[in-house]
């Protein structure tokens, strides 16, 4: 389990203490193998961007988001998109009373529109009868219908599929989820844990249920506390390590991931965040890590971990204080990943008509994912990915 260690010398960042003792380690605690997916809450809430869980059914994304909510002390709103699901499901109906006034009033009481947290799952569901109003309410925290405009509470949205949008009308949804994440079934080797963790889970939610609150049910930071980190965003001093990130940045879009320069000024707040989680008012070349979750395809993965971790170990002091721990290697490469990425590049260089740009993006892929695989612990699987590389180079013409 990683935990954050925050020094937290400037008064206004206590919070942030308090915020990993009651919030985030807890949940590690509870939630084995999820420490990835909590972190990233944690920069969501405290950067107001919304995450996106990558995986199938069953892999407790939406307990880690009600416990979550029981920790903020927030009202959380979760729903299941459907292909049918309508306006009055998520924002709710309008106010009967109202109605036979002559005004058109949404009573939103439980709904979507009074809740801090808000999960959606099977989010890529959604269809056109819903997507303008989430579409602002995502990006904007607005809630409109017809001539009612509020603002909304909400502090974060997590959206869940076991997808990626694959029609125009959803990139425009999935775009205003910053931070992705895949979410899925642990390792073999921990089951044993994810079996004790979710019995002590499951008895802890009984008793939250039944009013106990348990051993840990009065330890929570407010909505208000959530908003006083949140407001330190601005605060940050980001100019520390403009040179390393521009430099990032440049590579990123150089290996064809498309950064715009919208997006390229948000990742700003991703890593301000970071920092603020840290105890810290400056931004260090270690809070880099957030951008590893800035993904758009599952075959650019490795390709951002592999230049984002470059990039963190050219420029980090070796002593830097008060370091996040994502910053530090994501541990070896997934062999398995790696060997699907390869498939992939390798049946787009099988396409016909292949443009010289996209030629060119997956030449920069392909020697990304090369390095990566030297990395591999196992020789055995190094030496097949090793000779599968060098079998796709074959294909293109061209040699290492």
């Amino acid at each position: 389990m990683t935990e954050i260690t925050t020094p937290a010398s400037d008064a206004r960042l206590d919070i942030t203490v308090r915020f990993n003792e009651t919030v985030l380690s807890p949940m590690k605690r509870a939630f084995i193998g999820k420490d990835e997916i909590i972190d990233l809450f944690g920069i969501g809430l405290v950067g107001r961007e919304n995450v996106f869980l990558l995986g199938p059914p069953g892999t407790a994304k939406s307990a880690l988001v009600q416990d979550l909510a029981r920790r903020i002390d927030g009202q959380v709103f979760d729903y299941l998109l459907t292909r049918f699901t309508e306006p009055n499901e998520l924002f709710g109906p309008f106010d009967i009373r109202k109605l036979r006034e002559g005004e058109l009033v949404t009573n939103t009481e439980g709904m979507l529109p009074e809740a801090s947290l808000v999960f959606l799952d099977e989010l890529l569901n959604a269809n056109s009868a819903i997507l303008n109003s989430l579409l602002l309410a995502l990006n904007e925290r607005v809630f409109r219908r017809g001539r009612e405009t509020r603002r909304l509470p909400t502090l974060m949205v997590v959206g869940a599929s076991n997808r990626l949008p694959e029609e125009e009308a959803l990139n425009a949804l999935f775009d205003r989820f910053l931070l992705r994440v895949p979410c899925d079934n642990v390792p073999p080797e921990q089951l044993a844990d994810v079996l004790d963790a979710g019995w002590q889970l499951d008895v802890r939610t009984d008793e939250w249920s039944a009013g106990a609150g348990g051993k840990e049910g009065h330890l929570k930071v407010s909505v208000n506390d959530i908003r006083q980190m949140q407001s330190l965003l601005h605060e940050v001093d980001v100019m520390t390590v403009r040179e390393a990130y521009t430099d990032l940045v440049h590579r990123l879009r150089h290996a064809g991931i498309d950064v715009s320069d919208r997006r390229a000024v948000k990742f700003q707040r991703l890593m301000a965040a970071s920092a603020i989680l840290c105890g810290r008012t400056t931004v260090h070349p270690s809070d880099l890590w957030v951008l590893r979750y800035t993904w758009e395809t599952e075959e650019q993965q490795e390709v951002l971990a592999t230049l984002v971790q470059e990039a963190i170990e050219r420029n980090v002091d070796v002593d830097e204080p008060a370091r996040h721990p994502r910053s530090h290697s994501n541990d070896a490469p997934d062999p398995e990943a790696l060997a699907r990425d390869l498939e992939r590049v390798s049946a787009r260089f099988a396409e016909e008509d292949l443009s010289a740009a996209d030629r060119s993006y997956l030449r920069d892929q392909l020697s990304v994912l090369a390095g990566r695989c030297t990395w591999v612990a196992d020789e055995q699987q190094r030496l097949f990915l090793q000779q599968r590389v060098e079998e796709i180079w074959k294909t293109t013409g061209e040699s290492t």
